[in-house]
């Protein structure tokens, strides 16, 4: 079994310091196998905010996969934004954009989704494809495969116009034949689960969409601060929603799946 508490839009810059202190405590409490972090660690990619980021990085016990967001490419610095977008992350957070974690049972790839010609969207290139490709179906099927990035693949539920990640049918396509069963994102600060195949037709196997909420930013939109813990084991995947309630994170809901077959069901119990 394995447990990934996956954090997203922390937004150093625009944070609240008792949601901050919180989430490092309840991490601390969980010891998850990994901490993923789906981007948008800063609010303007200021230098202040990476520092602080990388304090917070500093103080997690477990091992950390993390990729960028639109957030941490600066905004108003137009020569920076086009000419070293994410120098200041590779400095401050990491130079490694496509991070790989892997154990016994799980494979987990990063992939950076944020590009400076566009201030909220994102993309993945044919080259990132072929890198994913490349790595990923090397693994052996016994592990658990994932992906993290920052702009997501299903739009939240009720959202019109969503900032779907671009080149997604291709590179779905090749996820799918490496059998990826997760995939990892942020970027609309609302938590929610479903199965990638609602919006891509491209794709013939069930693949779960797990997307995390704001963990920590005053940003909010219609939910509260949370985070996920997902937890895999042998055929099964648990999505919990940890929700900030005021004083501490709190358990606000759970969907459990199961593998039958090339489909992940939502187990009956928790329909």
């Amino acid at each position: 079994m394995r447990t990934i508490a996956h954090i997203s839009d922390l937004h150093f810059g625009r944070i609240d310091l008792r949601v901050c202190e919180a989430l490092l405590a309840d991490l601390e409490s969980l010891a998850p196998s990994l901490v993923a972090v789906s981007g948008d660690l800063t609010q303007r990619a200021r230098r202040r905010e990476f520092a602080a980021a990388r304090a917070f990085l500093a103080r997690l016990s477990a091992p950390t996969l993390c990729v960028p967001g639109n957030h941490d490419v600066p905004l108003y610095d137009v020569m920076r934004r086009f000419a070293s977008p994410l120098a200041r992350y590779r400095r401050y957070i990491t130079s490694d954009l496509s991070p790989l974690y892997l154990d016994d049972e799980m494979a987990v790839l990063g992939i950076n989704t944020a590009r400076s010609l566009t201030f909220s969207g994102g993309r993945i290139s044919v080259e990132q494809i072929a890198h994913a490709k490349r790595h990923l179906c090397a693994i052996a099927p016994d592990r658990v495969k994932a992906v993290v990035t920052h702009h997501q693949f299903l739009a939240a539920p009720g959202d019109p116009t969503p900032d779907l990640v671009g080149r997604a049918p291709d590179a779905l396509r090749a996820l799918e034949a490496c059998g990826v069963e997760l995939l990892l994102a942020g970027h609309a600060h609302v938590a929610y689960t479903g199965d990638v195949r609602s919006a891509h037709v491209a794709v013939q196997r069930s693949i779960l969409v797990v997307q995390a909420g704001t963990a920590t930013s005053t940003r909010t939109r219609s939910e509260a601060n949370s985070y996920n813990v997902v937890t895999v084991d042998d055929g099964h995947v648990s999505v919990l929603v940890r929700e900030w309630a005021g004083a501490a994170f709190v358990d606000a809901r759970r969907t459990d799946f199961v593998r039958r077959g090339h489909e992940w069901l939502v187990e009956p119990h928790h329909r």
